[in-house]
């Protein structure tokens, strides 16, 4: 019991602090978006960021998982799997950062940056460093000290929201320049703060424990590069698929209007942190099927929740974003739905985790990765950002769908589909009322709001008449009749 009350401690702080640091994080896109010159410097951030994104995943190799696995082996010297993976990352990430700084024009010209190429120095070279730090913060998670992580994580955060306000806001510097300026400054001096505390302490660098370690992890890296590219490969395809002059000015738009919908993503992270004790509280047995099937549907019926507030507020939300790019805004449903199924997939690897069938995983993601490419290369030069948010909606619907059937024939499920299917189609007849107050019948900002209210609470009062009566919360729930 006190193993479970200290998992359960853990994975709360883990848990808060990255939705504490993601939110922190966001507050940077209005910022971004009301104080850059234009918005074509919004779509270099969009581009380049996603760009670093897939390489920390090249850069981290699966070293991270790898080194879960074989510091909690009983055959192997932990000191001597830490150094190890130490060592290892310290000098793949030099490496590649040396190779960067000699060649940034080259690169930056083959990325369309070849006037900026220390644009691509310091996004690159902030990477690596990111990628070295993986392993002393996977070893402060495997030495058990959630909140010297959860500390230097939002450290991160805060420097670089302070060095942006200052160069920004104070200074008055509106050249992105200085974004990319901020997250280098703000990661050297996090990753300065963590080294003391994660520096090795005995053990020694061994060749075979790093073959063994490579064997395991390059693997998963095929799964993680697929998994990656399936959300960032819109961003960065985008400047060489789209036909138009303005092809940064249109990503950054897409860049923005998305990061309106990651309200969704905050949203339903946070709920899954809320939601799993009060599920797996009915199941003694937290990898039980029926705890699988109980927390797929309220992560379900919660993600329509916020998915509906996001629609019917959108004209209270669209104002994180500067006015000069509401143009995008009628993408948001798209990747608000996108959100959703994405959520489902995930949820849905359950199964193959649990056969030890992660093979399936790989195809999934590979699957995806062939439709976002097909769907973009032909698509984006013909209709713009609407073929890159599209791309993801298809992709993730079809792989939640594969991997919904192949999952049922494999290791079933007793997912309540009943109670599912009652909630979507609830969902979807909200959504087209809506619609059809709003434009059918030309109402108002206002008007639509109100109405949007009155679609909200029907939805609320089914799923508490149904599915979460008030009676069953904590603390409050004693004021609520059964």
């Amino acid at each position: 019991m006190s193993e479970m009350k200290s998992l359960a401690k853990d994975t709360a702080i883990y848990g808060l602090s990255s939705i504490i640091g993601k939110f922190l994080n966001y507050l940077l896109v209005p910022l971004y978006t009301y104080k850059l010159a234009s918005e074509a410097d919004y779509g270099i951030v969009t581009n380049l960021y996603a760009w670093t994104a897939l390489l920390l995943v090249l850069l981290t190799y699966g070293m991270e998982t790898g080194f879960f696995r074989f510091a909690n082996r009983d055959d192997y010297d932990a000191k001597n799997v830490y150094r190890t993976a130490y060592v290892t990352l310290f000098a793949s990430s030099a490496f590649f950062a040396a190779l960067v700084i000699a060649c940034q024009q080259p690169i930056a010209n083959v990325l369309g940056y070849s006037d900026h190429s220390e644009f691509i120095a310091m996004m690159f070279v902030t990477v690596a460093v990111d990628a070295f730090a993986c392993i002393p913060f996977a070893y402060l998670r495997q030495q058990k000290r959630p909140f010297l992580f959860a500390g230097l994580k939002l450290l991160f955060v805060l420097l670089n929201i302070a060095f942006t306000i200052l160069f920004i806001l104070v200074l008055g510097k509106t050249d992105v320049f200085y974004v990319f300026l901020s997250n280098i400054l703000a990661t050297t001096i996090q990753t300065l703060c963590l080294l003391p505390f994660t520096f090795p302490k005995g053990g020694r660098f061994s060749w075979s424990i790093l073959g063994a370690m490579l064997r395991y992890s390059l693997p998963l890296l095929v799964l993680g590069v697929a998994g990656i590219m399936n959300q960032t490969l819109d961003r960065i395809l985008f400047p060489y698929l789209y036909t138009g002059e303005d092809a940064q000015t249109q990503l950054g738009i897409y860049g923005a209007c998305f990061k309106v919908a990651m309200v969704m993503m905050m949203f339903t992270q946070a709920f899954r942190y809320a939601y799993e004790p009060f599920v797996f509280a009915k199941h003694k047995d937290r990898n039980s099927v029926e705890a699988c099937a109980d927390g797929m549907k309220y992560y379900i019926i919660f993600s329509y929740l916020i998915l509906l507030g996001v629609i019917f507020y959108l004209d209270i939300f669209k104002f994180i974003i500067s006015r000069s790019y509401w143009d995008g805004l009628q993408i948001v449903p798209v990747v608000l739905w996108t959100y959703v199924f994405q959520g489902i997939y995930f949820n849905l690897s359950f199964w193959y985790k649990l056969t030890d069938e992660t093979k399936w995983g790989a195809y999934f993601s590979i699957i995806g990765l062939v439709i976002t490419l097909l769907i973009q290369v032909i698509g984006v030069p013909l209709i713009g950002y609407w073929a890159s948010c599209g791309s993801s909606l298809v992709c993730y619907f079809v792989i939640m769908c594969l991997s919904y059937f192949i999952g049922q024939r494999k290791a079933p499920i007793p997912y309540d589909l009943k109670r599912i299917g009652l909630y979507t189609v609830l969902t979807i007849v909200l959504l087209a009322a809506y619609y059809a107050c709003r434009y059918a019948l030309g109402m108002h900002m206002w008007q639509s709001m109100l109405i949007g209210t009155a679609l909200l609470g029907i939805y609320l009062v089914i799923l508490i008449r149904k599915d979460f009566p008030l009676s069953g919360l904590p603390v409050v729930g004693k004021y609520f009749k059964k």
